[in-house]
């Protein structure tokens, strides 16, 4: 790389807008959506679609809820004019729904799409050319004149094209391709001289699509061409302003909402952002974005994962696990700092019970995507006690008290650095099993017991059998509670001294399929810390079984 990169490369120039108006503005409602995915996602891929892949991707847009969907180049071939035609032709085309296709500005182009498109209800014909200073100079070696011309012959083989098929609702687009990069005033030339030709209507108004073809300059630049444009064409309320941006630079979404703050009325994109290069702009990003500022996108994601399988067969392409909303991993914590703030958030939004969602880490409730909550925080060697205690909730209902989470996530660290890989649920249950001896190798276990009470006071009796080291023994004992009386009868038995420090429990499940989780903190007499568990359907038999659970770890 050179170190004084200004001799080969230019800083894009700025726009000449002092009063700009869009920084102040608020986006209140959904665009009109395009759905670029069939012609321009299309032509970017290392094989691209075939019919049936196309009317599959077809389908999903459909189903996502997107009414305007560019469906080819008819004029490209025969497989592209024949699944066109065939749209229309067998009626797979929804009344609220309108196809798009794209041509070039020669009139064997535009003849041929409008062919592809006989029979329809209504369809929108988007004619191009480009007009900066670099394509007249290197692509065309054209004048400005000459280029205006190709765009105001195109826009009259349009009108006189519509004019032989009066039962169709036509509806134009023009794109001054390379828009973002071309004179400002020279696109507002062309656009105007296109308008004369078409003379829209206010209630019948020519689409102008205004290309970020190529993404060059920051995306405030590109919401001042925007808005400027938005400024001074003529007639602006027969005008729909469509923004059409790549992510050559990587802000294409940027470019796309502050160009809807500088006037856009229209975005053009691909879901998750295929297309040439870098990309088109990810509409599925976009919609989500204003989803989570409490606009309804009038698209729906609510099973993105099957979004997603779709996507991926018909581009034969993956989906990247960290992409905005969709990837698997985006509403996945390891580190231990984020699972911790992920689970109180979650407790907190459960104990608050308002309708506003407010979870750290988390700008959008996975289930309204159709994810669950298993996946939102996974345990490696990154991760902490409360991602620990996340999986356990999840996969067991189990809600460790926070001390108890502290002894079993050294259990989990020490056991991922061993591994050196990501510990999923069952690992973690393993180990929690085996940690507080939950298996059937426990030196404790228990067989039956009944609970009485004693003769003196509140003085409550526990007789029982259990198992030591695969012997059966009756033990009993005396107590002020069942806790009590249960570790009076291991020390008369086995000479075993615990402390309770702590004891916890609650219901795991609702209904008669509920059972009771038990948790005890003992000391045993060297000073040291056990910690048990029990679960049964009976509360009273799961603190006894936690009461051997630690009994097992002294």
């Amino acid at each position: 790389m050179l170190r004084d990169p200004s001799i080969k490369y230019r800083p894009f120039p700025q726009v000449d807008l002092p009063d700009r108006q869009w920084p102040s503005q608020t986006i209140t409602k959904a665009p009109r959506w395009l759905s670029t995915d069939m012609r321009d996602g299309n032509q970017a891929l290392i094989d691209p679609m075939d019919s049936e892949k196309k009317q599959r991707f077809f389908d999903l847009l459909l189903k996502v809820g997107v009414k305007e969907i560019e469906v080819g180049f008819p004029s490209a071939g025969a497989t592209e004019f024949d699944f066109i035609s065939g749209l229309v032709q067998n009626g797979k085309i929804p009344d609220d729904v309108i196809v798009q296709v794209l041509t070039q500005s020669r009139r064997d182009l535009i003849e041929t799409s409008f062919q592809s498109l006989k029979g329809a209800k209504q369809a929108i014909v988007h004619l191009y050319n480009a007009v900066s200073p670099a394509w007249r100079r290197i692509v065309f070696n054209m004048s400005q004149t000459e280029v205006k011309d190709i765009a105001i012959t195109g826009a009259k083989i349009l009108r006189d094209e519509a004019a032989k098929q009066p039962d169709t609702d036509w509806h134009f687009e023009y794109s001054p391709e390379t828009f973002s990069t071309a004179e400002l005033d020279f696109s507002l030339e062309v656009c105007s001289a296109v308008m004369d030709v078409l003379k829209p209507t206010p209630g019948k108004p020519i689409i102008f699509n205004l290309p970020a073809t190529v993404e060059a300059a920051t995306p405030n630049i590109y919401a001042d061409q925007i808005e400027y444009f938005g400024r001074n064409i003529p007639n602006r309320d027969s005008v729909v302003i469509s923004l059409h941006t790549h992510n050559d630079r990587g802000t294409g979404v940027a470019a796309t909402e502050l160009g809807l703050l500088a006037g856009g009325d229209r975005v053009e994109g691909c879901l998750f952002g295929n297309g040439e290069r870098t990309g088109n702009v990810d509409l599925v990003t976009v919609a989500l974005n204003m989803y989570t500022h409490g606009l309804d996108p009038k698209l729906d994601f609510s099973d993105i994962d099957e979004v997603i399988k779709t996507v991926e067969y018909c581009n034969a392409l993956p989906v990247h696990p960290r992409h905005p909303y969709a990837g698997e991993l985006v509403f996945t914590a390891f580190s231990g700092s984020h699972q911790d703030a992920i689970k109180k958030g979650f407790a907190a939004q459960e104990q608050r019970n308002d309708q506003y969602w407010d979870v750290p880490y988390l700008p959008i409730d996975p289930k309204d995507l159709g994810r669950d909550y298993e996946a939102v925080i996974r345990v490696n060697s990154q991760s902490g006690k409360g991602g620990v205690a996340w999986v356990l909730e999840q996969d067991k209902g189990l809600k460790l008290p926070k001390r108890m989470q502290a002894d079993f996530s050294r259990v989990v660290q020490a056991l991922a650095d061993e591994t050196s890989r990501e510990l999923n649920a069952a690992d973690i249950w393993g180990a929690f099993g085996q940690h507080y001896h939950l298996a059937d190798d426990r030196p404790y276990e228990l067989v039956d017991y009944d609970e009485a009470r004693g003769q003196v006071g509140g003085e409550r009796v526990f007789a029982g059998r259990i198992r030591l080291n695969g012997e059966e023994r009756s033990v009993s004992g005396r107590g002020n509670g069942l806790i009590s009386s249960v570790i009076a009868a291991l020390r008369d038995e086995t000479g075993l001294e615990l402390e309770v420090l702590d004891y916890q429990e609650h219901a795991i499940g609702h209904g008669a399929d509920a059972q009771a989780a038990a948790y005890v903190e003992c000391r045993t007499a060297d000073g040291r810390t056990v910690f048990g568990i029990g679960m049964d359907e009976d509360v009273a038999t799961a603190s006894v079984r936690a009461v051997l659970s630690a009994a097992n770890g002294a």
